[in-house]
């Protein structure tokens, strides 16, 4: 009876450490635009080499995803520049919240000052396990691949700018993530996810993301929760929203008949 007794204690143990299960992962990313193609019009000469070269730089950004098991909080890491000019903050998307058990997740987005909280469903992406591994840190790591089909829009000859990117090739981007087994949580940064162990590394055509800290149940308290500040739409009445609100500001900024203008397109 006593043995019973104490397996039983062990299985509500083992069960509240899984239950209370946390993480803290930082990741590094860099993004280049090598083979990008850069088009402009209306530009000065001697701007629009500036403009290129300023372009063709590499991006780095740094990110921290909380979780615990069944959710997490994924969030860029705000770099203030104290040489940038007053009144100037860097771009930052919201924070993105999974939550694996219910199938959704969260965006946080800003859309001409007025904030929102973007529901949409959980995607898994069709990952294809390998066999292939490397160490990342402590931990070995296995290689699991997907692919984007990315479709140019089409033109229809009332837009100028889509009419220019839809000249643009179908693209197919080969995402490889590298992840953890020994960490059993199904979570990563960004949109990937789902596969059987922590993601430690991503990569694709023009971006790399590694991390490099990673504290497992911390002492300082993790919270992993939805985030809750600003109107709660789902993605298609943000897409609806943010539609109406191009056509306004196009409508507004509009050049007059006669005046210079200035487009940049960005592809490959």
């Amino acid at each position: 009876m006593k043995k019973y007794f104490y397996l039983l204690l062990f299985l509500i143990g083992s069960n509240a450490v899984a239950q209370e299960f946390k993480g803290v992962a930082e990741y590094q990313s860099v993004t280049t635009r090598k083979n990008a193609t850069i088009k402009m019009t209306g530009v000065d000469p001697a701007m629009e080499a500036q403009m290129k070269e300023a372009l063709s730089k590499p991006i780095e950004n740094s990110y921290i995803l909380y979780f615990d098991k069944t959710a997490s909080v994924y969030e860029m890491v705000v770099k203030l520049n104290p040489n940038a000019p007053a009144g100037m903050r860097p771009f930052t998307p919201g924070k993105r919240y999974n939550n694996l058990k219910e199938g959704i997740v969260l965006y946080e987005r800003e859309l001409y000052d007025k904030e929102f909280i973007v529901q949409d469903s959980l995607e898994k992406p069709d990952w294809k396990l390998e066999n292939e591994t490397k160490k990342i840190g402590n931990y070995t790591c296995y290689k699991a691949t997907y692919t984007i089909v990315i479709e140019p829009p089409k033109a229809d000859g009332a837009d100028k700018a889509i009419d220019l990117m839809a000249s643009l090739p179908r693209r197919e981007i080969v995402v490889t993530a590298w992840y953890a087994p020994e960490i059993p949580v199904s979570h990563g940064p960004s949109e990937y996810w789902g596969l059987p162990g922590l993601i430690l590394g991503i990569s694709t055509d023009n971006m790399t993301m590694l991390c490099t800290k990673l504290t497992l149940n911390p002492k300082e308290k993790v919270e992993v929760k939805a985030p809750s500040k600003g109107q709660k739409v789902t993605q298609e009445k943000f897409n609806e929203i943010g539609r109406k609100k191009s056509e306004e500001m196009k409508d507004l900024y509009a050049p007059k008949p006669g005046s210079k203008s200035m487009t940049i397109t960005i592809g490959g």
